[in-house]
Protein backbone atom coordinates (compact mmCIF):
# COMPACT_ATOMS: atom_id res chain seq x y z
CA UNK A 1 0.00 0.00 0.00
CA UNK A 2 2.93 2.34 0.81
CA UNK A 3 4.99 1.21 -2.09
CA UNK A 4 1.58 2.49 -4.45
CA UNK A 5 1.01 5.83 -2.72
CA UNK A 6 4.96 6.21 -3.50
CA UNK A 7 4.43 5.91 -7.36
CA UNK A 8 1.36 7.57 -7.34
CA UNK A 9 2.97 10.81 -5.66
CA UNK A 10 5.87 10.26 -7.88
CA UNK A 11 3.86 10.19 -11.60
CA UNK A 12 1.68 13.29 -10.09
CA UNK A 13 4.48 15.24 -9.76
CA UNK A 14 6.15 14.17 -12.89
CA UNK A 15 3.10 15.23 -15.20
CA UNK A 16 2.37 18.65 -12.86
CA UNK A 17 5.66 19.55 -12.37
CA UNK A 18 6.94 20.84 -15.94
CA UNK A 19 4.21 23.19 -15.16
CA UNK A 20 4.17 24.16 -11.80
CA UNK A 21 7.69 25.28 -12.48
CA UNK A 22 7.81 26.31 -16.11
CA UNK A 23 8.46 30.31 -16.75
CA UNK A 24 9.11 32.64 -19.72
CA UNK A 25 11.06 35.28 -20.05
CA UNK A 26 8.43 37.75 -21.30
CA UNK A 27 6.60 37.54 -18.15
CA UNK A 28 8.45 38.78 -15.37
CA UNK A 29 9.24 42.81 -16.21
CA UNK A 30 10.59 45.40 -13.83
CA UNK A 31 7.39 47.31 -13.95
CA UNK A 32 4.39 45.93 -12.75
CA UNK A 33 6.26 42.66 -12.02
CA UNK A 34 3.51 39.80 -11.17
CA UNK A 35 3.83 38.45 -7.83
CA UNK A 36 4.57 34.55 -9.58
CA UNK A 37 7.16 36.21 -11.92
CA UNK A 38 10.26 36.25 -9.21
CA UNK A 39 9.14 32.48 -8.15
CA UNK A 40 9.00 31.41 -11.86
CA UNK A 41 12.53 33.24 -12.67
CA UNK A 42 14.19 31.65 -9.09
CA UNK A 43 12.86 28.18 -9.99
CA UNK A 44 13.58 27.61 -13.03
CA UNK A 45 15.73 29.17 -16.30
CA UNK A 46 14.23 28.20 -19.11
CA UNK A 47 13.44 29.76 -22.22
CA UNK A 48 10.06 27.87 -22.74
CA UNK A 49 7.59 30.75 -23.84
CA UNK A 50 4.34 28.57 -22.41
CA UNK A 51 2.04 31.03 -19.90
CA UNK A 52 2.20 30.21 -15.99
CA UNK A 53 0.11 27.30 -14.97
CA UNK A 54 -3.19 28.28 -14.02
CA UNK A 55 -2.30 26.70 -10.63
CA UNK A 56 0.28 29.00 -10.02
CA UNK A 57 -2.25 32.06 -11.56
CA UNK A 58 -4.40 30.69 -8.77
CA UNK A 59 -2.25 30.92 -5.75
CA UNK A 60 -0.41 34.05 -7.17
CA UNK A 61 -2.88 36.43 -8.78
CA UNK A 62 -1.76 38.72 -11.08
CA UNK A 63 -3.37 41.93 -9.48
CA UNK A 64 -1.79 40.56 -6.59
CA UNK A 65 1.34 42.90 -6.98
CA UNK A 66 0.13 44.95 -10.21
CA UNK A 67 -2.31 46.86 -11.02
CA UNK A 68 -2.42 46.31 -14.70
CA UNK A 69 -5.40 44.14 -15.94
CA UNK A 70 -4.88 40.27 -15.97
CA UNK A 71 -5.43 40.52 -20.18
CA UNK A 72 -2.87 42.91 -20.16
CA UNK A 73 -0.60 40.60 -18.64
CA UNK A 74 -1.09 37.14 -19.77
CA UNK A 75 -2.46 37.88 -23.18
CA UNK A 76 -0.58 38.69 -26.66
CA UNK A 77 -1.92 42.08 -27.49
CA UNK A 78 0.53 43.96 -25.44
CA UNK A 79 4.24 43.82 -27.00
CA UNK A 80 7.24 42.94 -24.75
CA UNK A 81 9.24 45.87 -23.50
CA UNK A 82 5.67 47.89 -23.98
CA UNK A 83 4.19 49.95 -20.68
CA UNK A 84 0.49 48.67 -19.91
CA UNK A 85 -1.76 51.11 -21.89
CA UNK A 86 -4.02 53.04 -19.37
CA UNK A 87 -7.73 52.86 -19.49
CA UNK A 88 -9.70 55.51 -20.82
CA UNK A 89 -11.14 56.91 -17.82
CA UNK A 90 -7.92 56.95 -16.20
CA UNK A 91 -6.46 59.08 -19.38
CA UNK A 92 -9.40 61.54 -18.13
CA UNK A 93 -8.75 61.15 -14.31
CA UNK A 94 -5.14 62.21 -14.88
CA UNK A 95 -5.45 64.86 -17.33
CA UNK A 96 -8.11 67.08 -15.36
CA UNK A 97 -6.78 69.15 -12.83
CA UNK A 98 -6.27 68.50 -9.02
CA UNK A 99 -9.13 70.26 -7.79
CA UNK A 100 -11.51 68.62 -10.54
CA UNK A 101 -10.26 64.93 -10.26
CA UNK A 102 -13.28 62.96 -9.03
CA UNK A 103 -12.38 60.36 -6.33
CA UNK A 104 -12.70 56.52 -6.89
CA UNK A 105 -16.01 55.11 -4.61
CA UNK A 106 -15.66 51.37 -5.48
CA UNK A 107 -13.19 48.90 -7.24
CA UNK A 108 -15.24 49.23 -10.08
CA UNK A 109 -15.01 53.24 -10.55
CA UNK A 110 -18.76 53.89 -10.03
CA UNK A 111 -19.43 57.16 -8.93
CA UNK A 112 -22.07 57.36 -6.14
CA UNK A 113 -25.29 58.68 -6.55
CA UNK A 114 -25.19 62.46 -6.53
CA UNK A 115 -28.17 64.03 -3.74
CA UNK A 116 -29.09 67.07 -3.51
CA UNK A 117 -31.20 69.25 -0.84
CA UNK A 118 -34.31 70.40 -1.04
CA UNK A 119 -32.65 74.18 -2.71
CA UNK A 120 -31.18 72.17 -4.88
CA UNK A 121 -27.50 72.28 -3.68
CA UNK A 122 -25.45 69.19 -3.46
CA UNK A 123 -25.64 67.04 -0.22
CA UNK A 124 -22.16 67.77 1.41
CA UNK A 125 -22.70 64.94 4.53
CA UNK A 126 -21.46 61.04 4.04
CA UNK A 127 -22.74 60.21 7.53
CA UNK A 128 -26.28 60.89 7.46
CA UNK A 129 -28.51 61.40 4.60
CA UNK A 130 -31.39 64.27 4.00
CA UNK A 131 -34.05 62.33 5.13
CA UNK A 132 -32.70 60.99 8.66
CA UNK A 133 -32.42 64.88 9.35
CA UNK A 134 -35.35 66.35 11.46
CA UNK A 135 -36.93 69.07 13.76
CA UNK A 136 -36.13 68.34 17.14
CA UNK A 137 -39.06 68.92 19.67
CA UNK A 138 -37.41 71.62 22.12
CA UNK A 139 -40.86 71.68 24.22
CA UNK A 140 -39.88 68.54 26.17
CA UNK A 141 -39.52 68.45 30.04
CA UNK A 142 -36.12 68.61 30.76
CA UNK A 143 -36.83 68.94 34.74
CA UNK A 144 -38.01 65.43 34.95
CA UNK A 145 -36.92 62.95 37.34
CA UNK A 146 -37.79 59.42 37.96
CA UNK A 147 -37.24 59.26 41.71
CA UNK A 148 -35.46 56.11 42.25
CA UNK A 149 -38.13 53.10 44.29
CA UNK A 150 -36.48 49.86 43.70
CA UNK A 151 -33.05 48.70 45.19
CA UNK A 152 -31.84 48.39 41.71
CA UNK A 153 -33.34 51.91 40.98
CA UNK A 154 -30.97 53.66 43.91
CA UNK A 155 -27.79 51.67 42.72
CA UNK A 156 -28.63 52.60 38.93
CA UNK A 157 -28.78 56.54 40.73
CA UNK A 158 -26.07 56.17 42.69
CA UNK A 159 -23.63 54.88 39.80
CA UNK A 160 -24.34 57.52 37.92
CA UNK A 161 -23.72 59.65 40.13
CA UNK A 162 -20.50 58.57 41.46
CA UNK A 163 -19.34 58.59 37.98
CA UNK A 164 -20.41 62.00 37.71
CA UNK A 165 -17.86 63.58 40.29
CA UNK A 166 -14.19 62.69 38.40
CA UNK A 167 -15.85 63.95 35.30
CA UNK A 168 -16.52 67.39 36.72
CA UNK A 169 -13.24 67.83 38.68
CA UNK A 170 -11.92 66.88 34.90
CA UNK A 171 -13.72 68.89 32.66
CA UNK A 172 -14.70 71.53 34.82
CA UNK A 173 -16.55 73.92 32.28
CA UNK A 174 -14.28 73.01 29.84
CA UNK A 175 -18.53 72.12 28.39
CA UNK A 176 -17.40 71.61 24.73
CA UNK A 177 -14.53 68.89 25.07
CA UNK A 178 -16.84 67.65 28.49
CA UNK A 179 -19.94 66.90 25.89
CA UNK A 180 -17.36 65.34 23.50
CA UNK A 181 -17.00 62.86 26.18
CA UNK A 182 -20.37 62.60 27.28
CA UNK A 183 -21.29 61.63 23.70
CA UNK A 184 -18.67 58.81 23.32
CA UNK A 185 -19.91 57.08 25.87
CA UNK A 186 -23.96 58.12 25.47
CA UNK A 187 -23.67 56.51 21.68
CA UNK A 188 -22.70 52.84 22.92
CA UNK A 189 -26.10 51.36 24.88
CA UNK A 190 -27.96 52.35 22.42
CA UNK A 191 -25.76 49.85 20.34
CA UNK A 192 -25.49 47.88 22.52
CA UNK A 193 -28.85 47.06 23.53
CA UNK A 194 -29.77 47.22 19.88
CA UNK A 195 -27.75 44.26 19.34
CA UNK A 196 -28.88 42.13 21.52
CA UNK A 197 -32.33 42.54 20.81
CA UNK A 198 -31.30 41.75 17.56
CA UNK A 199 -29.56 38.41 18.52
CA UNK A 200 -32.50 37.62 21.08
CA UNK A 201 -34.80 37.51 17.79
CA UNK A 202 -33.24 36.06 15.72
CA UNK A 203 -32.71 33.27 18.20
CA UNK A 204 -36.17 32.75 18.91
CA UNK A 205 -37.64 34.01 15.46
CA UNK A 206 -39.79 36.77 17.43
CA UNK A 207 -40.14 40.45 16.27
CA UNK A 208 -39.33 43.04 18.69
CA UNK A 209 -42.11 45.21 18.82
CA UNK A 210 -39.69 47.84 17.17
CA UNK A 211 -37.30 48.41 20.35
CA UNK A 212 -34.63 47.58 17.75
CA UNK A 213 -34.96 50.29 15.51
CA UNK A 214 -35.85 52.74 18.72
CA UNK A 215 -32.64 52.09 20.21
CA UNK A 216 -29.94 52.06 17.19
CA UNK A 217 -31.68 55.13 16.49
CA UNK A 218 -30.70 56.22 20.14
CA UNK A 219 -26.65 55.29 19.04
CA UNK A 220 -27.25 56.97 15.68
CA UNK A 221 -28.44 60.52 17.44
CA UNK A 222 -26.08 60.15 20.17
CA UNK A 223 -22.90 60.12 17.45
CA UNK A 224 -24.03 62.88 15.73
CA UNK A 225 -24.25 64.64 18.33
CA UNK A 226 -20.06 63.35 18.82
CA UNK A 227 -20.12 64.78 15.17
CA UNK A 228 -21.59 68.12 15.92
CA UNK A 229 -18.86 68.91 18.91
CA UNK A 230 -16.37 67.70 16.82
CA UNK A 231 -16.62 71.00 14.36
CA UNK A 232 -16.68 72.76 18.26
CA UNK A 233 -13.19 71.62 19.77
CA UNK A 234 -11.12 69.89 18.86
CA UNK A 235 -9.50 67.14 21.87
CA UNK A 236 -5.89 67.05 22.88
CA UNK A 237 -4.04 63.54 22.94
CA UNK A 238 -4.45 62.69 26.45
CA UNK A 239 -8.44 63.69 26.04
CA UNK A 240 -8.72 61.06 22.81
CA UNK A 241 -6.76 58.22 25.17
CA UNK A 242 -9.26 58.78 27.98
CA UNK A 243 -12.03 58.26 25.54
CA UNK A 244 -10.63 55.11 24.66
CA UNK A 245 -10.10 54.07 28.32
CA UNK A 246 -13.45 54.64 29.55
CA UNK A 247 -15.00 53.39 26.24
CA UNK A 248 -13.39 50.12 26.35
CA UNK A 249 -14.66 50.01 29.81
CA UNK A 250 -17.98 51.02 29.61
CA UNK A 251 -18.50 48.91 26.58
CA UNK A 252 -17.63 45.83 27.98
CA UNK A 253 -19.41 46.49 31.90
CA UNK A 254 -22.70 47.56 29.90
CA UNK A 255 -22.71 44.01 27.54
CA UNK A 256 -22.44 42.09 30.88
CA UNK A 257 -24.73 44.56 32.43
CA UNK A 258 -27.55 43.98 29.53
CA UNK A 259 -27.27 40.47 29.28
CA UNK A 260 -27.65 40.20 33.62
CA UNK A 261 -30.46 42.99 34.00
CA UNK A 262 -31.60 44.46 31.24
CA UNK A 263 -34.05 47.05 33.69
CA UNK A 264 -31.10 47.57 35.82
CA UNK A 265 -29.07 48.65 32.39
CA UNK A 266 -31.83 50.68 30.99
CA UNK A 267 -32.30 52.66 34.22
CA UNK A 268 -28.62 53.37 34.28
CA UNK A 269 -28.96 55.24 30.96
CA UNK A 270 -32.04 56.66 31.91
CA UNK A 271 -29.90 58.85 34.83
CA UNK A 272 -26.90 59.24 32.82
CA UNK A 273 -29.47 60.92 30.34
CA UNK A 274 -30.54 63.35 33.11
CA UNK A 275 -27.09 64.06 34.14
CA UNK A 276 -26.61 64.44 30.13
CA UNK A 277 -29.72 67.35 30.53
CA UNK A 278 -28.06 69.36 33.26
CA UNK A 279 -24.48 69.37 31.68
CA UNK A 280 -26.47 70.80 28.61
CA UNK A 281 -28.09 73.14 30.70
CA UNK A 282 -25.17 74.53 32.77
CA UNK A 283 -23.30 74.79 29.10
CA UNK A 284 -26.67 76.91 28.33
CA UNK A 285 -26.16 78.79 30.92
CA UNK A 286 -22.65 79.81 30.32
CA UNK A 287 -24.06 80.82 26.69
CA UNK A 288 -26.55 83.57 27.75
CA UNK A 289 -24.34 84.66 30.51
CA UNK A 290 -21.20 85.54 27.98
CA UNK A 291 -18.89 83.15 29.51
CA UNK A 292 -18.61 81.19 25.97
CA UNK A 293 -18.62 83.27 22.78
CA UNK A 294 -22.03 81.89 20.83
CA UNK A 295 -20.75 81.28 17.57
CA UNK A 296 -22.43 80.51 14.30
CA UNK A 297 -23.73 76.60 14.58
CA UNK A 298 -21.84 74.32 12.21
CA UNK A 299 -22.84 73.31 8.87
CA UNK A 300 -23.42 69.58 9.90
CA UNK A 301 -25.79 70.79 12.86
CA UNK A 302 -27.34 72.87 10.43
CA UNK A 303 -28.36 70.24 8.28
CA UNK A 304 -28.95 67.99 11.09
CA UNK A 305 -31.56 69.05 12.81
CA UNK A 306 -33.16 71.40 9.64
CA UNK A 307 -31.31 74.51 12.32
CA UNK A 308 -32.01 78.05 10.45
CA UNK A 309 -28.52 79.06 8.24
CA UNK A 310 -28.11 82.16 10.96
CA UNK A 311 -28.54 79.37 13.87
CA UNK A 312 -26.02 79.54 16.84
CA UNK A 313 -24.49 77.31 19.20
CA UNK A 314 -26.73 77.97 21.45
CA UNK A 315 -29.46 76.61 19.71
CA UNK A 316 -27.34 73.77 18.66
CA UNK A 317 -27.16 72.65 22.87
CA UNK A 318 -31.11 73.41 22.91
CA UNK A 319 -31.57 70.72 20.06
CA UNK A 320 -29.16 68.64 21.63
CA UNK A 321 -30.76 68.80 24.82
CA UNK A 322 -34.43 68.03 23.99
CA UNK A 323 -32.62 64.52 22.17
CA UNK A 324 -31.07 63.77 25.54
CA UNK A 325 -34.63 64.65 27.79
CA UNK A 326 -36.17 62.07 24.91
CA UNK A 327 -33.94 59.55 25.28
CA UNK A 328 -34.17 59.64 28.96
CA UNK A 329 -37.96 58.85 28.91
CA UNK A 330 -37.44 56.14 26.24
CA UNK A 331 -35.19 54.36 28.81
CA UNK A 332 -36.68 54.80 31.82
CA UNK A 333 -39.80 53.55 29.68
CA UNK A 334 -37.85 50.35 28.96
CA UNK A 335 -36.80 49.93 32.34
CA UNK A 336 -40.76 49.88 33.69
CA UNK A 337 -41.38 47.88 31.42
CA UNK A 338 -39.04 45.31 32.81
CA UNK A 339 -40.22 46.33 36.47
CA UNK A 340 -43.78 44.69 35.00
CA UNK A 341 -42.59 41.63 34.51
CA UNK A 342 -43.17 42.04 30.85
CA UNK A 343 -40.39 42.02 28.06
CA UNK A 344 -39.80 44.62 25.26
CA UNK A 345 -41.59 42.77 22.37
CA UNK A 346 -44.50 43.17 24.45
CA UNK A 347 -44.86 46.80 24.61
CA UNK A 348 -44.94 48.61 21.39
CA UNK A 349 -41.97 50.86 21.03
CA UNK A 350 -42.86 54.70 21.69
CA UNK A 351 -41.97 56.65 18.30
CA UNK A 352 -38.13 57.80 17.58
CA UNK A 353 -36.72 61.12 18.17
CA UNK A 354 -38.15 61.81 14.68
Amino acid sequence: MTMSYRVAGSTLFRHLGPRLFSTTSTIARAAGEPAYALLLSRSAPSASSRPPSPVLLRLFPVRMASTASTSQTLGGEQQEGEAPKPSAAAREASAAPPSERKAVSSYWGIEPTKIFKEDGTPWRWSCFMPWEAYRTNTSIDVKKHHVPATFLDKMAYWTVKTLRVPSDMFFKRRHAIHAMMLETVAAVPGMVGGMLLHLRSLRRFEHSGGWIRVLLEEAENERMHLMTFMEVAQPRWYERALVLAVQGVFFNAYFLGYLISPKFAHRVVGYLEEEAVHSYSEYLEDLEAGKIDNIPAPSIAIDYWCLPPNATLKDVVTVVRADEAHHRDVNHFASDIHHQGMSLKDTPAPLGYH
